[in-house]
């Protein structure tokens, strides 16, 4: 029986390989495109910025600290295959106010041409006990990480439809696709994202335009490493589970628009979801000991 399931699921992948190349788009040739990247100043953000443009494409960084940027900027010039090339910076706080995303965004395709693609990489994370989180922490995690990105997109897909072509990226988490223990504020800013590019999709399909989700497992940033300071012992211990990627190694999967290797990380993390489980239940049982040890005492 488990070589059966197990010949299922390899044959199911090589399907999938095989039919990707007939139900995605045509790759975005990035030479010469002019592609903006919010959240671009460190992280995931800046190695995919390092990605495009050593692909030839012409980048907008879009971040809130302007020194971060100045530093990034530097870093992504070095990646550059020709003397044309531009990277442009633009300090902007993205879940804010739309009328100042839209016109710094027309101030970038004022200086570099219309949007090719844009990667809405901006956002933040918070873990611990729902009881325990902040109320309008709530509030911040769907304003950066929804708003952040519903705001860029809105200011660049009009003149993507005009032109009849465009990418819209969004970088999402493995947290997206699954609920988990500590980030109940967390993921369903992420999930929203989900549904935002399945509905967007089918909206802007038939203008050529084409809408990507990563689900990126955990990555060596520094955001994760400040997340990592109040995270609850059982989000740690799930955490460790998966291992933690680099974000160069995620750049390259997003700027490929892996949308089937994507789509398979939904697959892959369901079989993760019994030994988290098990880790919350084990977590539960030890405090609770812990506590009785202590009445004893």
């Amino acid at each position: 029986m488990l070589l059966v399931v197990a010949a299922f699921i390899v044959a199911f992948v090589l399907l999938l390989y095989m039919i990707s190349p007939l139900i995605s788009p045509k790759p975005l040739k990035l030479n010469g495109a002019h592609v903006v990247v919010t959240g671009g100043s460190s992280g995931i953000g800046k190695c995919i910025a390092m990605e495009c443009y050593k692909h030839g494409a012409f980048i907008t960084l879009v971040a809130r600290d302007e020194h971060k940027l100045v530093q990034a900027k530097k870093e992504v010039e070095k990646c550059a295959i020709n003397d044309k090339q531009v990277v442009l910076c633009i300090s902007v706080d993205v879940s804010k106010d739309y009328n100042q995303v839209e016109s710094v965004i027309k101030q970038a395709q004022e200086k570099l041409g219309p949007v090719d693609m844009l990667v809405n990489c901006a956002g933040t994370s918070i873990s611990g006990k729902f009881e325990e989180v902040e109320v309008d922490r709530f509030k911040k995690m769907m304003e950066v990480n929804y708003l952040g990105s519903v705001y860029p997109t809105r200011a660049v897909i009009t003149t993507m439809k005009e032109r009849r072509m465009g990418r819209i990226m969004f970088v999402s988490s493995q947290a997206g696709l699954i609920g988990l223990f500590g980030y109940t504020a967390y993921s369903p800013s992420k999930f929203a994202l989900r549904g935002l590019a399945e509905a967007l999709q089918m909206e802007m399909k038939p203008y050529n335009i084409y809408v990507t989700v990563a689900y990126p497992p955990d990555t060596d940033t520094p955001g994760f490493a400040e997340e990592n300071k109040t995270k609850p012992l059982e989000t740690k211990l799930i955490s460790e589970t998966a291992g933690v990627c680099q974000p160069e190694q995620v750049a390259k999967v997003v700027v490929k628009d892996a949308i089937v290797t994507m789509g398979l990380f939904r697959t892959i993390a369901l079989f993760y979801l019994g030994s988290f489980d098990s880790i919350v239940r084990r977590c539960m049982i030890q405090r609770e000991q812990s506590k009785a040890a202590d009445k004893r005492e």
